[in-house]
């Protein structure tokens, strides 16, 4: 192909990407039907004319290419699929055309269950770009940047800003941001454990540099023992404060912030944990951006190998819902602890040596006396409070009278599903539930939505 003849390509393949980020549909249409060949075409970045579309909200155009049997699962320089761009960009009626992969996956997962559930504290709205977190001089680097972004925890509490009216009133929580000219000296102190987060996910092309593609701006976590009163002061933002009721107060950030929470207050409460080796009791220190935490006693054990006392832990948990053979009623259950009134799903760790299916049949039968047969996974939840993955499944019980371990909660009942959905309208309920932020909510609703329309 000569020079003329490519940079003729190059040209059309411009104009196409152009229609499709304008939402010209006429000329997307024209082009295709002329030249078939630039469905899959990629411009700056990656970006097909699928991901324009996307980018923009232009529905028409994003049915139209996908008519064409464009590749909806290509990527662009960013790991993003035309999905990814849609849903990060707010344009739910067009992930929700683009998000129906059942097409091509259940071929590859035959009889699989392909409905993807996001719970609250799971979004990830950072790229963790783990390879980076041995490479000291680029972290190094990145501390120093000045577009960084530096959270701050005090006792594995995030500072964030509210307003005063709203805290009390589920108010949403905002994490305060800030950057190395602010905590530099915070970075100095012995005390102070630093956490690389990520950098952020590219939104759409970025500009570039002499050197190539601008980096997004990195996130780290500071936990510091400081003094929280002159902590306070380093905020410009109004009404700052470190949240007390963290079971409570986690729940209140927005869906993407509520994500880099998790992550970041798991790792420093392991942190806040690990201080000395589990091996030899010995002091450790913290490497790999905060991801690791090695023995400083040359002789231990834990030096020699993979262990998990180095690394942050995630201690699995199962929580079931539990459906009665008739299928028209559930099996929730109520600690001392919760709020008047409320009842949530059975919930406990997995034992060594055991496996989903059993865990959800062992704590079944210790807290309530009831037998449980067929376990179906739904989906997890990371909790950071202090660092578990709660792992939801619906089960069905094959007996139903019930014998409660008061050691362990200290009611448990069936209760029909109209009670059920009357509890989630808020007419007249007999009982609450937990919140939605909570996967216990989010397995009570997909078992009524299995069968109802809330």
């Amino acid at each position: 192909m000569t020079s003329l003849q490519l940079s003729a390509k190059e040209e059309m393949v411009e104009r196409f990407l152009d229609a499709a980020a304008r939402g010209d549909m006429i000329q997307v249409s024209t082009m295709l039907s002329q030249s078939p060949s630039l469905i899959n075409q990629t411009g700056y970045s990656g970006w097909s004319a699928l991901m324009l579309g996307a980018r923009n909200g232009h529905y028409p155009v994003v049915e139209a290419l996908l008519s064409h049997g464009c590749d909806k699962f290509s990527v662009n320089s960013s790991s993003q699929t035309a999905y990814d761009i849609a849903k990060f960009w707010g344009h739910r009626h067009i992930s929700n055309l683009l998000g129906h992969t059942e097409d091509r996956c259940q071929r590859v997962l035959p009889g699989a269950d392909l409905h993807q559930q996001e719970n609250y504290f799971s979004r990830e709205t950072l790229d963790r770009l783990s390879a980076k977190r041995t490479d000291e001089g680029w972290l190094e680097d990145k501390q120093s940047d000045p577009n960084t972004v530096y959270l701050l925890f005090s006792n594995c509490s995030p500072m964030v800003s509210s307003p005063l009216e709203d805290r009390n009133a589920g108010g949403e929580n905002q994490l305060c941001r800030f950057r190395y000219e602010t905590v530099k000296d915070l970075l100095q102190k012995p005390a102070t454990v630093l956490i690389f987060l990520g950098v952020e996910r590219r939104k759409e092309p970025s500009a570039q540099t002499v050197d190539g593609v601008r980096e997004p701006p990195a996130w780290f976590a500071i936990n510091t023992d400081e003094d929280t009163a002159e902590l306070l002061k380093r905020c410009r933002e109004k009404n700052c404060c470190f949240p007390k009721t963290l079971n409570r107060d986690l729940l209140k950030f927005s869906e993407e912030e509520a994500g880099v929470v998790a992550q970041a207050r798991s790792v420093l409460a392991w942190h806040s944990r690990y201080s000395f080796c589990p091996t030899c009791g010995s002091s450790t220190r913290s490497m790999e951006g905060g991801y690791k935490r090695s023995c400083l006693n040359s002789d231990c054990r834990s030096l020699k190998g993979v262990h998990n006392t180095c690394y942050p832990r995630v201690d699995p948990v199962v929580i079931m819902l539990v459906i009665h053979p008739d299928g028209n009623q559930c099996l929730l259950g109520r600690k001392n602890i919760f709020p008047v009134g409320m009842f949530s799903c059975l919930a406990g760790f997995i034992e060594p040596g055991e496996t989903l299916e059993e865990a959800v049949r062992r704590e079944v039968e210790e807290e309530s006396g009831v037998k449980v047969g067929p376990v179906q996974y739904i989906s997890c939840q990371p909790w950071p409070m202090p660092s578990s993955l709660m792992i939801g499944c619906l089960s069905v019980a094959i007996s139903t009278d019930i014998k409660v371990d008061e050691k362990e909660i200290e009611e448990a009942r069936w209760f029909p599903r109209q009670q059920v959905i009357d509890s989630f309208r808020g007419t007249r309920p007999a009982f609450t539930v937990p919140p939605r932020q909570t996967i216990a909510h989010q397995l009570v609703r997909h078992w009524i939505g299995m069968t109802s329309n809330l």
